[in-house]
């Protein structure tokens, strides 16, 4: 290949773990008995959907009961207005009397009992408060049940992954980073950084946050994967990696000139996961140019002057 000045994306990796952006345990907080569960493990729900039912007639008679007190607090609020000179629907009573009237007779507090009781009852329902898709579910009705599911909103993940105080300078907010799952490196996923912690802990590492979308529904909550943050180096020398050996503890690529192998010295400035960014070796004094060719392939087993033809990829 022929060296040309151009654009390295320099890598840094990282290894984090998905966190979902919204996870909710949800329960029952009257801690009846479960009789209906209207969802499965993986499921996907809306806003509201209904998740579970815990028996409610307890709360039924408890409603009924309470209606029946506020029919006679209704009752005794009458009889204390007649009994003040005022008409009974309460009309031109002022408002401090009408007021004292309804504490008197149990007219609040029969209201409040309606209230609560209607309130208990709403709670043997249980919905999802977010859209989102169903985990550790425990399917056992007819029991009384801590926790019902989790609830996992999984269309974004946030990631978390540390990076050396050194690599601060190269991150910023709204940078684009490449998530790939350890499971199959064949597929990537990009987000963005979202979030830097302004503190270095005791290892000299930050703490970083990125966000994915999670398209095609294939990550999800828990997943380890790799991180990769991408910066442009312009006005590099480029070359894969396998056009780079080792020789006396020294870099090495071998230049074609006149049909010889040429031992040239380099340093790397940077890598990626498929290629290097060279210079001239600073400790040999030794420079590259532009329009150099490069051997890059069958370089293993060369020696500085070695007789070299080159093949069309269709001989080798």
């Amino acid at each position: 290949m022929r060296l040309h000045s151009q654009v390295f994306h320099r890598q840094l990796i990282c290894n984090g773990r998905l966190e979902a952006i919204a996870k909710s345990e949800l329960s029952f907080s009257n801690g009846g008995t479960v009789v209906a569960i209207q969802i499965h493990n993986g499921d996907y729900v809306s806003r509201g959907q209904v998740i579970a039912e815990t028996d409610r007639h307890e709360y039924l008679l408890e409603i009924e009961r309470a209606k029946k007190e506020l029919e006679r607090a209704k009752v005794e609020l009458t009889d204390k207005l007649i009994g003040l000179g005022y008409n009974a629907d309460a009309h031109g009573v002022p408002a401090d009397v009408l007021r004292r009237a309804q504490v008197i007779s149990g007219y609040y507090s029969a209201v409040y009992a309606l209230q609560a009781a209607t309130r208990r009852l709403k709670d043997c329902t249980l919905r999802a408060p977010f859209a989102g898709r169903i985990a550790n579910l425990s399917n056992n009705s007819f029991q009384r049940m801590d926790k019902i599911c989790s609830l996992i909103n999984d269309s974004y993940f946030d990631v978390e992954f540390l990076v050396m105080e050194t690599e601060l300078k190269n991150i910023r907010r709204g940078q684009q980073v490449i998530v790939t799952p350890f499971m199959d490196n064949a597929v990537s996923f990009h987000g963005q950084v979202v979030n830097i912690n302004p503190t270095v802990n005791e290892k000299g590492l930050i703490l970083v946050r990125a966000r994915i979308k999670n398209i095609g529904n294939r990550l999800i909550d828990g997943m380890n994967v790799k991180v990769i943050i991408e910066n442009d180096v312009r006005n590099s020398f480029v070359v894969p990696k396998d056009a780079v050996v080792e020789r006396d503890g020294y870099h090495v690529v071998f230049v074609y000139q006149n049909g010889k192998a040429v031992w040239t010295y380099v340093d790397i400035a940077h890598s990626n996961l498929s290629s290097h960014a060279i210079t001239g070796c600073e400790q040999k004094s030794t420079k590259l140019h532009e329009g150099d060719a490069i051997i890059t392939s069958g370089n293993l087993n060369l020696a500085d002057g070695t007789k070299v033809t080159i093949k069309a990829k269709s001989e080798e």
